[in-house]
């Protein structure tokens, strides 16, 4: 992961920020999720392939609804 693609994943603190992206940015944003998962998970274990073929939903969810006062509720009892 480059310092530049770094600065979008910390630049994002909040549902908000992922609806303002500009549309060529949520897949870069997805790019560094995936990375950040590996990372950690690699460390610290857990159910990896999950995780990674999931990461655009929520990304796709936030932009599309008005999270926090839309709701969105998981059934995600073993991933990461």
């Amino acid at each position: 992961m480059t310092v530049q693609a770094a600065k979008l994943l910390e630049s994002v603190t909040s549902p908000e920020d992922v609806r303002v992206l500009a549309p060529e940015l949520p897949p870069r944003l997805a790019t560094e999720i995936r990375a950040l998962l590996v990372q950690r998970l690699c460390a610290a274990g857990g159910h990896l392939g999950p995780n990674l073929g999931v990461v655009e939903l929520p990304l796709a969810l936030h932009r599309a609804f008005d999270s926090p006062r839309d709701t969105i509720v998981f059934d995600t009892g073993h991933q990461a």
